[in-house]
C-alpha cells in the first residue's frame, strides 16, 4: 500500500508547495510509493497505508473532520503560518530530520478534543482569541507569530473583558474573564505557549482562564503568558478536564486550531487516544 500526500496549496502562502519536491525526492530515494492530492482531496483513504499533510493547523483541523473515523497514521508536515501541533510533535527540527522520523515511525495515538461536535486537536480560545482571529486576516502577511503578536497588543488596550458561565467537574462557575482557553497541546498563534504542560495523550483538556487585569498589568504580563509561565501567577485557574460547557450572554467570537466561528453555548469533550500520528 502506498502513502497519501495531501496539500493545501493556499495555507502558508503557498509554502506546502514549496516543500513538496524534497519530500518527493526523499521518497523515490527511499523506493516508496506515494500519490499526491493538491486541494482537491480523495474520499476514501482505503487504499492507503498512511496519510502526510502539507499545511497550517487550520489545514489539520479540516483533515481531522473531514475524515473523523480515520484508522491510518498520520504526519503534519510546517505548511501553514502558525504550525503550532506540528510543533508539538516535531519541535524545530528541519524538514529531512522529520521524514527520518516519520518513516521508521509506527504511530502512536493522541487525544482530540470535540467543540460543538466539530474536533480539534491544538484548542478552543473564546472572547479574547476570537477577536484577536478576527483582525488576523489583515497581518498574515508578517507570518503567524508576529502578526499574532501585534494584533494581541492591539487587543490588550482595547478588549473588555466577558461573562462565562461554566460547568465542569460537578463545578459551576459564573464570572468575568479576560482569557477563556480549553486545549489539548501547548500553543497557539505560532509561538504563545498557552497550555505549556499540556500533554497530547494523557487524557485530559487544559483548561486556562485568566481573570480580569488592568492594561498595565496586560502588558507587563504579556511576556510570561508567550513563554508559558502564568500557570503559577495569582490571576491565572487551570484545570484538567475531560469535558465543559461554557455560556455566553451574547454570540461570541472563538477559534478552534485557528478557524474563525461564532456560539453562545460551547460544549467541549475529550475523546482520549482517537487519531495516530507519526511521531
Amino acid at each position: 500500500m502506498c502513502k497519501l500526500i495531501l496539500i493545501n496549496s493556499r495555507s502558508g502562502n503557498g509554502k506546502g508547495l514549496k516543500i513538496i519536491n524534497e519530500i518527493e525526492h526523499y521518497l523515490i530515494q527511499k523506493k516508496e510509493e506515494y500519490r499526491i492530492y493538491i486541494d482537491n482531496w480523495c474520499e476514501d483513504l482505503d487504499l492507503f497505508s498512511e496519510v502526510w499533510v502539507i499545511g497550517g493547523d487550520g489545514t489539520l483541523n479540516y483533515f481531522i473532520n473531514k475524515y473523523q473515523n480515520i484508522k491510518i497514521p498520520i504526519s503534519i508536515f510546517k505548511g501553514g503560518t502558525g504550525n503550532d501541533f506540528a510543533w508539538k510533535l516535531y519541535g524545530s527540527i528541519d524538514l529531512h530530520e522529520q521524514l527520518e522520523i516519520i518513516i521508521n515511525s509506527k504511530g502512536k495515538l493522541v487525544d482530540v478534543g470535540s467543540c460543538n461536535n466539530k474536533l480539534f486537536l491544538n484548542g478552543v480560545g473564546i472572547g479574547f482569541d476570537g477577536e484577536i482571529l478576527k483582525n488576523m486576516q489583515h497581518v498574515r502577511w508578517l507570518g503567524g507569530h508576529i502578526g499574532y503578536f501585534l494584533i494581541v497588543l492591539k487587543k490588550i488596550f482595547s478588549f473588555k473583558e466577558r461573562l462565562f458561565t461554566l460547568s465542569f467537574s460537578n463545578k459551576s462557575i459564573s464570572s468575568k474573564f479576560l482569557l477563556m482557553s480549553i486545549f489539548n497541546s501547548s500553543r497557539t498563534g505560532g509561538g504563545f505557549h498557552i497550555a505549556p504542560n499540556a500533554i497530547i495523550n494523557d487524557g485530559f483538556l487544559n483548561l486556562i482562564m485568566c481573570k480580569p487585569l488592568s492594561i498595565f498589568k496586560r502588558l507587563f504580563y504579556l511576556p510570561e503568558i508567550e513563554k508559558g509561565k502564568h500557570l503559577s501567577l495569582p490571576f491565572i485557574d487551570h484545570h484538567l478536564i475531560k469535558n465543559i460547557t461554557i455560556s455566553c450572554e451574547e454570540e461570541t467570537a472563538a477559534q478552534i486550531d485557528g478557524e474563525l466561528f461564532y456560539a453562545k453555548e460551547f460544549k467541549i469533550e475529550l475523546f482520549s487516544s482517537k487519531i495516530s500520528f507519526l511521531y
